[in-house]
């Protein structure tokens, strides 16, 4: 799972994914932690065709049933394996409310030294990466403030030569039945298909990247 990131400038992300300028939302920069905003690429709400539009919320999903933002459990990512069940992902996913969470690196930790040694995760071709996410507008009960707040998909990376490497290894259980998680890299290529596409288009988008596609190293 991944718990730190950092998004590509504003502009970078206008030139690369054009959402449209409609309601473009302002993104300041930085690293974006659980629960800190961060922005998110999805279909246009107010376009009756198709258009994308930029959205800065919440990096952490909450579920349409909670009665506060405050949630006790971590939902800033989302094992892709369980969407259709899990009752805090299941309704977004259903309604095919996807989303691409833009980011120019992403952190992982990496315990084979027996320490935590923070890694660092860019794309080998130098583009931005485009993670695959849920999103959700959540109304506040009390207030009726909306929310709009956002998940990172993963998915079972026991096989996986590169991020198999990642995380704190549990000394009960056998390589293969660890659970190591990643990202969901979505290619430029594939966007429209992910945002616009049936369920049965986007999943079958839900897919690792190659090792070929990574540069990473300590941070």
């Amino acid at each position: 799972m991944c718990n730190k990131y950092t998004p590509p400038d504003q502009a970078q992300i206008e030139m690369y994914w054009r959402p449209n300028l409609r309601n473009l939302k302002i993104w300041k920069g930085g690293e974006v932690f659980p629960k800190y905003p961060g922005p998110f690429i999805r279909r246009a709400q107010d376009d009756t065709g198709y258009s994308k539009e930029l959205v800065v919320g919440r990096w952490g999903l909450i579920p349409w049933f909670s009665k506060t933002p405050d949630i006790k459990y971590s939902t800033n990512n989302a094992r892709a394996e369980e969407l259709a069940e899990k009752a805090s992902y299941r309704d977004p996913w259903k309604k095919g409310q996807r989303c691409i969470i833009p980011a120019a690196t992403f952190d992982e930790p990496n315990w084979e030294t027996g320490k935590n040694v923070w890694w660092r995760f860019a794309r080998a071709d130098g583009d931005p990466w485009g993670l695959a996410g849920l999103w959700h507008t959540w109304k506040d009960p009390a207030s009726g403030e909306l929310i709009e707040s956002y998940t990172m998909l993963t998915l079972n990376a026991d096989d996986h030569p590169l991020m198999n490497r990642m995380h704190k290894p549990d000394p009960k259980l056998p390589p293969d039945k660890q659970d190591k998680r990643s990202v969901i890299p979505i290619e430029l290529a594939d966007v429209d298909q992910w945002l616009e596409g049936t369920m049965k288009d986007a999943q079958a988008l839900l897919k690792l990247a190659p090792v070929e596609v990574f540069a990473a190293g300590p941070a």
